[in-house]
Parts: C-alpha cells; structure tokens; sequence
C-alpha cells in the first residue's frame, strides 16, 4: 500500500504533501528529531526520532517499500531508498532515480570539496512558487502512476 515518508527536518514542502495526501487519502509519515506540526488527522503520522547522526534516515530506510514514495533533499538517503524500490522526490521537484543518483552523488561530493576548499558557501537558494508547483505536478504524477500499478520509470 502506497505511503509517503518525509525527511521532515527542514523540509520546505510539507504542506504540499499534505495537499496531496488529502487528495488521495494517503497514509504520511513525518520523521523528525524534533516537533513539526501535521495535520490533526490519523492519516498523518509524526514520528520523532533521537539526535542521533542519520537516526531519522534510518528510520525512513528500514520501512520504506517499493510502493511508497520518499520526500528529501538528502542524496545519501535517496539512494538508500531507491536500492529498497521506492520512488523518491526532492522538494523542488527533482526526481531521484536508479540511473541518476550516482551523479547526484558525486555532485554532493564536489559540492563539499568545493565548501572545504572555501570555494562555495551558503545553502540552496530560497524556494520558489515555481519550485513548489514542479514539486506538486511531480508528487501528484507519481502517486497516479503507482496507484496505476505502473513500475518506476526506470525499472
């Protein structure tokens, strides 16, 4: 059965899972380390988890299914997904895939050479309602097609 798991710490597109979820009635798991609100329904389920390193990937790597659909913008969790079947979706609406993650990686790995060597610095720029909007069209698209019973675009 379709879920939903969220890498919630930080997650700037929670309330558009949401949207989705009302939509499609589907079960959402938002892990955090810390308190984050969800909607006060039993289909929402908030999940917190220690401080340690990597505890709430963990968490959404030892559950998560081929049939279930994983919102992070963690690269090294998306590929622990991905090897479990899941589908996977960044906030801004990039989608992770079996055929790209190894160049997601090696992006996140010349990404923090080039901190370490003080070439780069600050975060991701700030979010955009055309983020946002790619995010909801790709969300929505991928929940039709595993409702559809339709394997990954890449399987």
């Amino acid at each position: 059965m379709l879920e939903v798991y969220v890498d919630a710490d930080s997650c700037p597109v929670k309330d558009e899972v949401y949207r989705v979820a009302y939509r499609y009635a589907l079960t959402v798991h938002v892990v955090a380390n810390q308190s984050v609100r969800v909607p006060d329904d039993d289909r929402f389920r908030l999940v917190l988890v220690g401080d340690r390193f990597d505890e709430a990937d963990d968490w959404i790597a030892e559950r998560v299914g081929e049939q279930d659909i994983v919102i992070t913008a963690d690269i090294l969790l998306a590929a622990r997904c991905l090897e479990r079947g899941a589908r996977v979706l960044g906030p801004r609406g990039r989608v992770y895939r079996d055929e790209s993650i190894g160049e997601a990686l090696a992006e996140r790995e010349a990404q923090a050479f080039a901190r370490e060597m003080g070439l780069a610095s600050g975060g991701p720029p700030p979010m955009r309602d055309r983020d946002r909007s790619t995010f909801l069209q790709r969300l929505d698209a991928m929940v039709q097609e595993i409702r559809r019973g339709r394997s990954r675009p890449d399987g």
